[in-house]
Protein backbone atom coordinates (compact mmCIF):
# COMPACT_ATOMS: atom_id res chain seq x y z
CA UNK A 1 0.00 0.00 0.00
CA UNK A 2 1.45 3.35 -0.83
CA UNK A 3 0.38 5.22 2.06
CA UNK A 4 1.88 8.42 1.07
CA UNK A 5 -0.87 8.42 -2.26
CA UNK A 6 -3.80 6.61 0.62
CA UNK A 7 -3.74 9.80 3.03
CA UNK A 8 -4.12 12.33 0.04
CA UNK A 9 -7.72 10.90 -0.66
CA UNK A 10 -10.90 11.69 1.42
CA UNK A 11 -14.25 9.32 0.32
CA UNK A 12 -13.06 6.47 1.56
CA UNK A 13 -10.29 7.44 4.12
CA UNK A 14 -10.15 9.39 7.33
CA UNK A 15 -6.91 11.13 8.96
CA UNK A 16 -6.86 11.63 12.46
CA UNK A 17 -3.79 12.84 14.24
CA UNK A 18 -4.51 11.38 17.90
CA UNK A 19 -6.82 8.88 19.42
CA UNK A 20 -8.76 11.63 21.19
CA UNK A 21 -10.03 9.90 23.85
CA UNK A 22 -11.63 12.35 25.76
CA UNK A 23 -13.89 13.11 22.28
CA UNK A 24 -14.34 9.67 20.82
CA UNK A 25 -17.58 11.05 19.16
CA UNK A 26 -15.13 12.44 16.77
CA UNK A 27 -13.95 9.50 15.08
CA UNK A 28 -16.43 6.79 16.46
CA UNK A 29 -19.13 8.38 14.26
CA UNK A 30 -16.79 8.15 10.99
CA UNK A 31 -16.60 4.16 12.11
CA UNK A 32 -20.54 4.73 12.10
CA UNK A 33 -21.14 6.10 9.04
CA UNK A 34 -18.35 3.75 6.76
CA UNK A 35 -20.26 0.60 8.42
CA UNK A 36 -23.67 2.02 7.53
CA UNK A 37 -21.77 3.23 3.75
CA UNK A 38 -19.46 1.15 1.51
CA UNK A 39 -16.25 0.69 4.51
CA UNK A 40 -13.38 2.74 4.97
CA UNK A 41 -10.14 3.28 6.31
CA UNK A 42 -9.29 5.47 9.74
CA UNK A 43 -5.78 6.68 9.55
CA UNK A 44 -4.08 7.43 13.11
CA UNK A 45 -1.37 9.44 12.89
CA UNK A 46 -1.72 11.86 10.34
CA UNK A 47 -2.43 15.73 10.46
CA UNK A 48 -5.38 17.40 8.35
CA UNK A 49 -2.10 18.22 6.21
CA UNK A 50 -0.58 15.19 5.84
CA UNK A 51 2.22 15.48 7.79
CA UNK A 52 2.88 11.88 8.79
CA UNK A 53 3.29 12.12 12.59
CA UNK A 54 3.13 8.94 14.38
CA UNK A 55 1.03 7.82 17.86
CA UNK A 56 3.40 7.78 20.80
CA UNK A 57 1.80 5.02 22.52
CA UNK A 58 0.23 3.00 19.26
CA UNK A 59 -0.31 -0.45 21.56
CA UNK A 60 -2.07 1.12 24.13
CA UNK A 61 -4.56 3.43 21.56
CA UNK A 62 -5.29 0.28 19.72
CA UNK A 63 -6.94 -1.57 22.61
CA UNK A 64 -8.75 1.99 23.56
CA UNK A 65 -10.15 2.06 19.95
CA UNK A 66 -11.03 -1.92 19.77
CA UNK A 67 -12.71 -0.86 23.68
CA UNK A 68 -14.74 2.07 22.37
CA UNK A 69 -15.94 -0.17 19.36
CA UNK A 70 -17.30 -2.86 21.24
CA UNK A 71 -18.93 -0.08 23.98
CA UNK A 72 -20.03 2.55 21.57
CA UNK A 73 -21.07 1.54 18.12
CA UNK A 74 -24.04 -0.81 17.81
CA UNK A 75 -24.19 -3.31 16.39
CA UNK A 76 -20.57 -4.24 17.07
CA UNK A 77 -19.33 -4.06 13.08
CA UNK A 78 -16.35 -5.88 11.66
CA UNK A 79 -13.10 -3.84 11.61
CA UNK A 80 -9.21 -5.34 11.49
CA UNK A 81 -6.32 -2.79 13.40
CA UNK A 82 -3.55 -2.47 12.01
CA UNK A 83 0.01 -1.17 12.73
CA UNK A 84 1.87 0.40 9.78
CA UNK A 85 5.50 1.80 10.31
CA UNK A 86 6.27 4.77 8.31
CA UNK A 87 9.30 6.74 8.74
CA UNK A 88 10.56 5.17 12.02
CA UNK A 89 7.32 6.28 13.16
CA UNK A 90 3.66 4.43 14.41
CA UNK A 91 0.34 4.35 12.74
CA UNK A 92 -2.47 2.82 13.23
CA UNK A 93 -4.90 1.69 9.75
CA UNK A 94 -8.95 0.73 11.30
CA UNK A 95 -10.38 -0.94 8.47
CA UNK A 96 -14.21 -0.79 8.74
CA UNK A 97 -16.12 -3.02 6.94
CA UNK A 98 -19.05 -2.17 4.85
CA UNK A 99 -21.93 -3.46 7.65
CA UNK A 100 -24.92 -6.15 6.68
CA UNK A 101 -26.90 -5.64 9.99
CA UNK A 102 -27.10 -1.25 9.45
CA UNK A 103 -28.32 0.82 10.76
CA UNK A 104 -25.37 0.84 13.26
CA UNK A 105 -25.58 3.63 16.13
CA UNK A 106 -22.74 5.68 17.97
CA UNK A 107 -24.16 5.36 21.55
CA UNK A 108 -23.34 7.84 23.81
CA UNK A 109 -23.91 11.25 25.28
CA UNK A 110 -27.30 9.60 26.40
CA UNK A 111 -27.70 9.53 22.87
CA UNK A 112 -28.53 6.62 19.74
CA UNK A 113 -27.03 8.34 16.62
CA UNK A 114 -26.07 6.97 12.82
CA UNK A 115 -24.12 8.73 10.44
CA UNK A 116 -23.53 8.38 6.75
CA UNK A 117 -20.97 9.00 4.91
CA UNK A 118 -21.42 12.27 2.05
CA UNK A 119 -17.97 12.91 -0.29
CA UNK A 120 -15.60 13.44 3.09
CA UNK A 121 -18.01 14.49 5.69
CA UNK A 122 -19.53 11.77 8.53
CA UNK A 123 -23.24 13.27 8.81
CA UNK A 124 -25.81 12.81 11.13
CA UNK A 125 -28.44 10.12 8.98
CA UNK A 126 -31.90 12.07 8.42
CA UNK A 127 -35.08 10.51 8.27
CA UNK A 128 -35.26 9.00 4.93
CA UNK A 129 -31.82 8.08 5.27
CA UNK A 130 -32.45 6.21 8.04
CA UNK A 131 -35.13 4.18 6.50
CA UNK A 132 -33.03 3.43 3.88
CA UNK A 133 -30.77 1.82 6.32
CA UNK A 134 -33.29 -0.12 7.68
CA UNK A 135 -34.01 -1.53 4.53
CA UNK A 136 -30.04 -2.13 3.97
CA UNK A 137 -29.83 -3.75 6.75
CA UNK A 138 -32.96 -6.42 6.05
CA UNK A 139 -31.00 -7.47 3.02
CA UNK A 140 -33.63 -5.29 1.00
CA UNK A 141 -33.96 -2.62 -1.53
CA UNK A 142 -37.01 -0.03 -1.90
CA UNK A 143 -38.09 -1.14 -5.11
CA UNK A 144 -38.11 -5.24 -3.79
CA UNK A 145 -40.48 -3.94 -1.04
CA UNK A 146 -44.42 -4.87 -0.90
CA UNK A 147 -46.52 -1.37 -1.93
CA UNK A 148 -49.38 -0.10 -0.42
CA UNK A 149 -51.33 -0.66 -3.75
CA UNK A 150 -53.03 -3.88 -5.31
CA UNK A 151 -51.99 -5.75 -8.02
CA UNK A 152 -55.13 -6.30 -9.49
CA UNK A 153 -55.97 -3.04 -9.63
CA UNK A 154 -53.19 -2.25 -12.12
CA UNK A 155 -52.49 -2.88 -15.84
CA UNK A 156 -49.41 -3.23 -17.83
CA UNK A 157 -50.39 -3.04 -21.34
CA UNK A 158 -47.52 -0.21 -21.82
CA UNK A 159 -44.87 -3.82 -20.80
CA UNK A 160 -46.29 -6.35 -23.06
CA UNK A 161 -45.80 -3.38 -25.63
CA UNK A 162 -42.22 -2.59 -25.51
CA UNK A 163 -41.28 -6.22 -24.10
CA UNK A 164 -43.10 -7.57 -27.31
CA UNK A 165 -41.13 -4.86 -29.22
CA UNK A 166 -37.87 -5.63 -27.50
CA UNK A 167 -38.15 -9.55 -27.06
CA UNK A 168 -40.70 -10.70 -29.93
CA UNK A 169 -42.82 -12.82 -27.80
CA UNK A 170 -46.14 -12.17 -25.29
CA UNK A 171 -45.14 -11.58 -21.94
CA UNK A 172 -46.47 -14.00 -19.93
CA UNK A 173 -48.84 -13.91 -16.53
CA UNK A 174 -46.57 -16.69 -15.49
CA UNK A 175 -43.84 -13.76 -15.43
CA UNK A 176 -45.12 -11.17 -12.96
CA UNK A 177 -43.63 -13.40 -10.43
CA UNK A 178 -40.07 -13.91 -12.28
CA UNK A 179 -39.53 -10.06 -12.76
CA UNK A 180 -40.66 -9.00 -9.47
CA UNK A 181 -44.05 -6.81 -9.83
CA UNK A 182 -45.58 -9.50 -7.19
CA UNK A 183 -43.19 -11.08 -4.50
CA UNK A 184 -44.01 -14.65 -3.49
CA UNK A 185 -47.41 -13.41 -1.56
CA UNK A 186 -48.45 -12.02 -4.86
CA UNK A 187 -48.03 -8.69 -3.37
CA UNK A 188 -47.40 -6.04 -5.90
CA UNK A 189 -44.00 -5.06 -5.03
CA UNK A 190 -42.99 -1.16 -5.34
CA UNK A 191 -40.81 -1.26 -8.67
CA UNK A 192 -44.39 -3.21 -9.68
CA UNK A 193 -46.29 0.07 -9.11
CA UNK A 194 -43.82 2.23 -11.15
CA UNK A 195 -43.89 -0.33 -14.04
CA UNK A 196 -47.59 -0.18 -14.31
CA UNK A 197 -49.68 1.63 -16.68
CA UNK A 198 -51.03 4.08 -14.75
CA UNK A 199 -48.35 4.00 -11.90
CA UNK A 200 -50.17 5.76 -8.15
CA UNK A 201 -46.37 7.07 -6.97
CA UNK A 202 -46.88 10.25 -7.82
CA UNK A 203 -42.90 10.81 -6.99
CA UNK A 204 -41.95 8.81 -9.94
CA UNK A 205 -42.75 12.04 -12.59
CA UNK A 206 -40.74 13.58 -14.62
CA UNK A 207 -41.11 17.49 -15.35
CA UNK A 208 -40.08 18.65 -18.67
CA UNK A 209 -40.00 22.35 -19.99
CA UNK A 210 -38.63 24.15 -22.97
CA UNK A 211 -37.58 27.09 -22.00
CA UNK A 212 -37.22 30.84 -23.53
CA UNK A 213 -33.26 31.63 -23.43
CA UNK A 214 -30.23 30.60 -21.08
CA UNK A 215 -32.07 30.85 -17.57
CA UNK A 216 -35.65 30.35 -16.81
CA UNK A 217 -36.77 33.86 -16.37
CA UNK A 218 -34.74 34.82 -19.51
CA UNK A 219 -36.69 35.61 -23.13
CA UNK A 220 -40.55 36.38 -23.27
CA UNK A 221 -41.35 35.31 -19.87
CA UNK A 222 -43.47 32.01 -20.55
CA UNK A 223 -41.81 28.06 -21.59
CA UNK A 224 -41.96 27.00 -24.89
CA UNK A 225 -42.94 24.11 -23.99
CA UNK A 226 -43.67 22.25 -21.34
CA UNK A 227 -45.29 18.47 -19.86
CA UNK A 228 -45.75 16.82 -16.88
CA UNK A 229 -44.82 13.33 -17.41
CA UNK A 230 -46.42 10.05 -15.45
CA UNK A 231 -47.48 6.59 -15.47
CA UNK A 232 -45.70 3.40 -16.49
CA UNK A 233 -41.67 4.76 -16.07
CA UNK A 234 -40.72 3.15 -19.17
CA UNK A 235 -43.21 4.69 -21.26
CA UNK A 236 -41.60 7.80 -19.18
CA UNK A 237 -38.54 7.15 -21.00
CA UNK A 238 -40.26 7.21 -24.15
CA UNK A 239 -41.98 10.38 -23.80
CA UNK A 240 -39.41 12.26 -21.97
CA UNK A 241 -37.09 11.43 -25.13
CA UNK A 242 -39.49 12.07 -27.74
CA UNK A 243 -40.23 15.91 -25.57
CA UNK A 244 -36.24 16.89 -26.25
CA UNK A 245 -36.01 15.38 -29.68
CA UNK A 246 -39.29 17.57 -30.34
CA UNK A 247 -37.62 20.67 -28.86
CA UNK A 248 -34.74 19.95 -30.87
CA UNK A 249 -33.16 20.42 -34.15
CA UNK A 250 -30.54 19.08 -36.94
CA UNK A 251 -28.01 20.38 -39.20
CA UNK A 252 -26.86 18.39 -42.17
CA UNK A 253 -24.84 18.81 -44.80
CA UNK A 254 -23.80 16.46 -47.43
CA UNK A 255 -20.42 14.85 -47.86
CA UNK A 256 -19.02 12.63 -50.81
CA UNK A 257 -20.96 9.81 -50.29
CA UNK A 258 -23.51 10.08 -47.51
CA UNK A 259 -25.23 12.94 -45.95
CA UNK A 260 -23.59 13.99 -42.44
CA UNK A 261 -26.19 14.72 -39.28
CA UNK A 262 -25.41 17.01 -36.52
CA UNK A 263 -28.14 17.06 -33.68
CA UNK A 264 -28.24 19.25 -30.53
CA UNK A 265 -28.16 16.28 -28.72
CA UNK A 266 -27.12 12.73 -29.37
CA UNK A 267 -30.42 10.61 -28.85
CA UNK A 268 -27.87 7.73 -26.99
CA UNK A 269 -26.96 9.79 -24.38
CA UNK A 270 -30.03 11.52 -23.99
CA UNK A 271 -31.86 7.90 -23.55
CA UNK A 272 -28.88 6.94 -21.37
CA UNK A 273 -28.85 10.08 -19.20
CA UNK A 274 -33.19 9.56 -18.57
CA UNK A 275 -32.81 6.11 -18.10
CA UNK A 276 -30.28 6.47 -15.26
CA UNK A 277 -32.03 9.28 -13.51
CA UNK A 278 -35.28 6.99 -14.01
CA UNK A 279 -33.39 3.96 -12.55
CA UNK A 280 -31.13 5.40 -9.80
CA UNK A 281 -33.82 8.04 -8.69
CA UNK A 282 -33.95 7.86 -4.78
CA UNK A 283 -37.77 7.30 -4.52
CA UNK A 284 -38.07 7.57 -0.52
CA UNK A 285 -37.76 11.33 -1.23
CA UNK A 286 -41.22 12.39 -1.58
CA UNK A 287 -42.33 15.72 -2.93
CA UNK A 288 -39.37 15.41 -5.08
CA UNK A 289 -39.15 14.94 -8.71
CA UNK A 290 -37.18 14.43 -12.44
CA UNK A 291 -36.96 17.55 -13.55
CA UNK A 292 -35.62 17.53 -17.38
CA UNK A 293 -34.78 21.66 -18.38
CA UNK A 294 -33.96 22.71 -22.22
CA UNK A 295 -32.36 26.17 -22.32
CA UNK A 296 -31.32 27.47 -25.99
CA UNK A 297 -27.50 26.85 -25.09
CA UNK A 298 -28.09 23.50 -22.93
CA UNK A 299 -30.15 20.30 -21.83
CA UNK A 300 -30.20 19.92 -17.55
CA UNK A 301 -31.31 16.94 -15.68
CA UNK A 302 -31.97 16.63 -12.25
CA UNK A 303 -32.47 13.64 -10.08
CA UNK A 304 -33.91 13.46 -6.62
CA UNK A 305 -30.87 11.36 -4.74
CA UNK A 306 -27.18 11.35 -4.77
CA UNK A 307 -24.89 8.94 -5.39
CA UNK A 308 -25.67 5.59 -3.61
CA UNK A 309 -22.07 5.13 -2.26
CA UNK A 310 -22.07 9.12 -0.73
CA UNK A 311 -19.28 10.05 -2.92
CA UNK A 312 -19.37 13.39 -5.11
CA UNK A 313 -19.16 12.47 -8.98
CA UNK A 314 -17.42 15.77 -9.55
CA UNK A 315 -14.37 14.12 -7.59
CA UNK A 316 -14.39 11.04 -9.64
CA UNK A 317 -13.40 9.89 -13.16
CA UNK A 318 -17.00 9.66 -14.22
CA UNK A 319 -15.54 6.32 -16.75
CA UNK A 320 -14.16 4.77 -14.10
CA UNK A 321 -17.40 4.81 -11.65
CA UNK A 322 -17.91 1.39 -10.92
CA UNK A 323 -22.15 0.79 -11.04
CA UNK A 324 -24.11 0.47 -7.73
CA UNK A 325 -27.94 0.02 -7.91
CA UNK A 326 -30.22 1.97 -5.69
CA UNK A 327 -32.83 -0.01 -7.06
CA UNK A 328 -31.82 -3.43 -9.04
CA UNK A 329 -35.31 -4.84 -9.11
CA UNK A 330 -35.75 -1.42 -11.54
CA UNK A 331 -32.51 -1.38 -13.27
CA UNK A 332 -33.45 -5.35 -13.56
CA UNK A 333 -36.73 -4.49 -15.99
CA UNK A 334 -34.97 -2.08 -18.06
CA UNK A 335 -31.51 -4.48 -18.51
CA UNK A 336 -34.09 -7.55 -19.28
CA UNK A 337 -36.19 -5.48 -21.82
CA UNK A 338 -32.47 -4.59 -23.67
CA UNK A 339 -32.76 -0.71 -22.80
CA UNK A 340 -29.92 -0.74 -20.87
CA UNK A 341 -27.01 -3.28 -20.08
CA UNK A 342 -27.28 -4.93 -16.43
CA UNK A 343 -23.98 -3.24 -15.30
CA UNK A 344 -22.41 0.58 -15.89
CA UNK A 345 -21.61 1.24 -19.57
CA UNK A 346 -23.97 4.19 -19.21
CA UNK A 347 -21.18 6.46 -18.76
CA UNK A 348 -19.33 4.99 -21.95
CA UNK A 349 -22.20 5.81 -24.27
CA UNK A 350 -22.94 8.85 -23.37
CA UNK A 351 -19.44 10.10 -23.55
CA UNK A 352 -19.18 8.16 -26.92
CA UNK A 353 -22.12 9.44 -28.26
CA UNK A 354 -20.82 12.96 -27.77
CA UNK A 355 -17.28 12.13 -28.84
CA UNK A 356 -17.98 11.27 -32.35
CA UNK A 357 -18.37 15.04 -32.44
CA UNK A 358 -15.51 16.08 -30.76
CA UNK A 359 -14.21 17.83 -34.15
CA UNK A 360 -17.01 21.02 -34.22
CA UNK A 361 -15.63 23.83 -32.73
CA UNK A 362 -18.32 24.58 -30.14
CA UNK A 363 -17.28 21.08 -28.24
CA UNK A 364 -18.33 20.14 -24.86
CA UNK A 365 -18.23 17.07 -22.72
CA UNK A 366 -21.13 16.00 -20.58
CA UNK A 367 -21.04 17.85 -17.25
CA UNK A 368 -22.07 15.48 -13.86
CA UNK A 369 -22.27 16.97 -10.54
CA UNK A 370 -23.93 15.68 -7.05
CA UNK A 371 -24.50 16.20 -3.62
CA UNK A 372 -25.98 13.62 -0.28
CA UNK A 373 -29.62 14.54 -1.87
CA UNK A 374 -29.13 15.39 -5.70
CA UNK A 375 -27.68 14.34 -8.96
CA UNK A 376 -26.86 16.80 -12.51
CA UNK A 377 -26.23 16.25 -15.60
CA UNK A 378 -25.93 18.91 -18.46
CA UNK A 379 -25.22 18.36 -21.74
CA UNK A 380 -24.42 21.26 -24.24
CA UNK A 381 -26.37 21.94 -27.30
CA UNK A 382 -23.91 21.06 -30.26
CA UNK A 383 -25.79 23.33 -32.69
CA UNK A 384 -25.99 26.52 -30.27
CA UNK A 385 -24.97 29.87 -31.84
CA UNK A 386 -24.99 32.78 -29.59
CA UNK A 387 -25.18 35.41 -32.80
CA UNK A 388 -28.41 33.46 -34.47
CA UNK A 389 -30.42 32.88 -31.16
CA UNK A 390 -29.88 36.89 -30.52
CA UNK A 391 -31.83 37.87 -34.17
CA UNK A 392 -34.76 38.77 -34.63
CA UNK A 393 -35.87 35.75 -36.99
CA UNK A 394 -34.84 33.24 -33.98
CA UNK A 395 -37.05 35.51 -31.50
CA UNK A 396 -40.20 35.23 -34.65
CA UNK A 397 -39.73 31.59 -34.59
CA UNK A 398 -40.07 31.01 -31.03
CA UNK A 399 -42.99 33.53 -30.98
CA UNK A 400 -44.81 31.76 -33.15
CA UNK A 401 -44.13 28.50 -31.64
CA UNK A 402 -45.27 29.90 -28.25
CA UNK A 403 -48.78 30.81 -29.75
CA UNK A 404 -49.17 28.20 -32.26
CA UNK A 405 -47.31 24.62 -31.65
CA UNK A 406 -47.58 24.87 -27.79
CA UNK A 407 -51.24 23.46 -27.24
CA UNK A 408 -50.67 21.26 -29.91
CA UNK A 409 -47.70 19.29 -28.89
CA UNK A 410 -49.06 18.80 -25.67
CA UNK A 411 -52.48 17.09 -27.50
CA UNK A 412 -50.49 15.25 -29.53
CA UNK A 413 -48.62 14.01 -26.26
CA UNK A 414 -51.94 12.92 -24.58
CA UNK A 415 -53.21 11.36 -27.82
CA UNK A 416 -50.12 9.36 -28.56
CA UNK A 417 -50.59 7.98 -24.64
CA UNK A 418 -54.04 7.19 -24.99
CA UNK A 419 -53.73 5.40 -28.47
CA UNK A 420 -50.69 3.66 -26.75
CA UNK A 421 -52.47 2.27 -23.77
CA UNK A 422 -55.69 1.62 -26.21
CA UNK A 423 -55.55 1.31 -29.76
CA UNK A 424 -59.31 1.14 -29.83
CA UNK A 425 -60.30 4.54 -28.07
CA UNK A 426 -63.12 6.19 -29.08
CA UNK A 427 -62.77 10.63 -29.89
CA UNK A 428 -65.27 10.98 -27.28
CA UNK A 429 -63.22 8.47 -24.54
CA UNK A 430 -59.99 10.73 -25.55
CA UNK A 431 -62.39 14.43 -25.44
CA UNK A 432 -63.52 13.02 -21.87
CA UNK A 433 -59.47 11.86 -20.55
CA UNK A 434 -58.15 15.18 -22.12
CA UNK A 435 -61.04 17.29 -20.49
CA UNK A 436 -61.59 18.97 -24.21
CA UNK A 437 -64.55 19.05 -26.33
CA UNK A 438 -65.00 16.02 -29.04
CA UNK A 439 -64.51 19.29 -32.04
CA UNK A 440 -61.21 20.13 -30.69
CA UNK A 441 -59.87 16.07 -30.29
CA UNK A 442 -61.46 15.68 -33.94
CA UNK A 443 -59.65 18.55 -35.09
CA UNK A 444 -56.04 17.21 -33.47
CA UNK A 445 -56.93 13.51 -34.73
CA UNK A 446 -57.32 15.24 -38.34
CA UNK A 447 -54.23 17.45 -38.30
CA UNK A 448 -51.62 14.39 -36.81
CA UNK A 449 -53.25 12.43 -39.56
CA UNK A 450 -52.37 15.15 -41.90
CA UNK A 451 -49.32 15.30 -41.17
CA UNK A 452 -48.64 11.25 -40.97
CA UNK A 453 -48.16 11.02 -37.71
CA UNK A 454 -51.60 8.69 -36.83
CA UNK A 455 -53.65 6.65 -38.97
CA UNK A 456 -56.88 5.10 -38.61
CA UNK A 457 -56.96 1.10 -39.45
CA UNK A 458 -60.67 0.17 -40.20
CA UNK A 459 -63.91 1.35 -39.85
CA UNK A 460 -65.65 3.35 -36.80
CA UNK A 461 -66.74 1.30 -34.71
CA UNK A 462 -64.24 -1.91 -35.21
CA UNK A 463 -61.18 -0.19 -36.36
CA UNK A 464 -58.28 1.10 -33.93
CA UNK A 465 -56.09 3.85 -34.35
CA UNK A 466 -52.52 3.14 -35.30
CA UNK A 467 -49.40 5.65 -34.49
CA UNK A 468 -47.03 5.74 -37.64
CA UNK A 469 -44.63 8.74 -36.40
CA UNK A 470 -41.01 6.61 -37.14
CA UNK A 471 -39.43 8.97 -34.09
CA UNK A 472 -42.05 8.25 -31.52
CA UNK A 473 -43.40 4.32 -32.11
CA UNK A 474 -39.94 2.98 -33.00
CA UNK A 475 -37.82 4.32 -30.29
CA UNK A 476 -37.75 0.99 -28.30
CA UNK A 477 -36.46 -0.40 -31.86
CA UNK A 478 -33.96 2.39 -32.23
CA UNK A 479 -32.08 2.15 -28.69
Amino acid sequence: MDLHKLIGETTSYEKKEMVEKGKIRNWLKTVSAFANGEGGILIFGVTDKDEIIGLGNAKSDAEFISESIKTKIDPVPNVNLKFKQVDEKTLILLYIEAGEDAPYYYVGDKQQIAYTRIGNESVVADRIQLKRLVIKGSKSSFDVLPSSYKFDNMSFSRLKSIHYKRLRRSFEDSEYASWGIIDENGNLTNAGALIADESPMRQSRIFCTRWNGLTMTGGLGEAIDDVELEGSVIGQLQDAVSFIRNNSKKKWWKEADHREELPDYPERSVTEIIANAIIHRDYMIMGSEIHVDMYDDRLEVYSPGGMFDGSLIQNLNPLAVISKRRNPLLADFFSRLGIVERRGSGMKKIFNAYKQFEHIVKYRVPEFRSNATEFHVVLWNMNYDESFNKSNEFTKKKEEFIKEGKEFAKASRQIYKLITLNSQISAIRMATEMNVSSRQVQKYLRKLQEQKKIMRVGGRKMGYWKIIDDDYENFFERI
